[in-house]
């Protein structure tokens, strides 16, 4: 009986040096490359997400009665940092995902860092201007023309991709010019621009910096995946710094309030948890 305590608990006491070695943070090396996942999961207030329902309507700061249909977003050139300032760009080739609401599937971007423990994340909502100007071949998957021409984020008549997407109804929208003349009631925010080809346009292009040490750092891994869980409220695209009306702002594609809306992108994003 003795001899079976005694190997259990060295079993024990081999098992909790094991865990407590996985919780050392290795030396930093670039070479040494393991997963990390960024969960962007979409919720609209203190409600989660569901498009097309109408049982149940959203209300924004104005007191605008709502719902969504459509939701997409980039998200592309994600970089980690870690508490003494080292930090990792994320291989550009690797880095640009397409958030689609109606694909829970896509809610997660999975990368390649180097293992350790991370502190600070950033990322663009969006897609850079050198990868915008870049020759077909080298945009490829969520980047390629013709595929986002189907996913609907690229506009062709203006070579360019369509940053942030979010279409749905409300009854404040008028039925005339200034609204949606179909009498569907439908408004809709595609917003993009990456400040020009050949001249200076509108450029919002914006860049997210969120901190990880109050809901959890990232302990990168190998052999285990860290989950860096953000909430994305939608809700925030009404009710942020540039705060508006539907009613006021019905369709918005290229044109000077895009810059306000892609400047309340920041606050959308809210960091909740990190499972390591």
């Amino acid at each position: 009986m003795k001899k079976i305590l005694f190997l259990l608990a060295g079993v024990a006491l081999f098992t909790s040096c094991s865990k407590n070695n996985t919780d050392v943070e290795p030396d930093f090396n670039e070479s040494n490359l393991a997963t990390l996942s960024v969960e962007f999961d979409n919720i609209v207030g203190d409600r989660t997400l569901t498009l097309n329902t109408t049982a149940s309507p959203y209300t924004n700061a104005a007191g605008e009665k709502f719902t969504l249909s459509k939701v997409q977003y980039f998200i592309s050139n994600i970089k980690v940092s870690k508490a003494d300032g080292t930090a990792y760009t994320v291989n550009q080739d690797s880095s640009y995902f397409l958030i689609n609401a109606a694909n829970k599937e896509t809610r997660f971007a999975e990368v390649k860092v180097p293992e350790g423990d991370y502190t600070k994340i950033s990322f663009i909502v969006g897609v850079d201007s050198l990868r915008s100007t870049m020759d077909v071949s080298k945009r490829t998957g969520v980047l390629d023309p013709s595929g986002s021409m189907e996913d609907g984020m690229y506009w062709s008549w203006n070579s360019g991709y369509i940053f942030f997407k979010m279409e749905g109804n409300s009854e404040v929208v008028s039925n005339n010019a200034n609204g949606d003349p179909t009498g569907k009631k439908q408004f809709k925010y595609h917003i993009g621009g990456f400040g020009g080809y050949s001249a200076p346009s509108i450029n919002n292009i914006k860049t997210v910096t969120i901190d990880l040490t109050t809901a959890g750092i990232a302990r990168v891994r190998k052999g285990r995946e860290s989950n860096i869980h953000m909430f994305v409220d939608l809700l925030k695209v009404f009710n942020g710094t540039n705060s508006f009306s539907i009613a006021a702002h019905p369709s918005v594609m290229f044109g000077d309030f895009s810059g306000k809306i892609a400047g309340n992108f920041a606050g959308m994003f809210r960091h909740d948890h990190t499972e390591n």
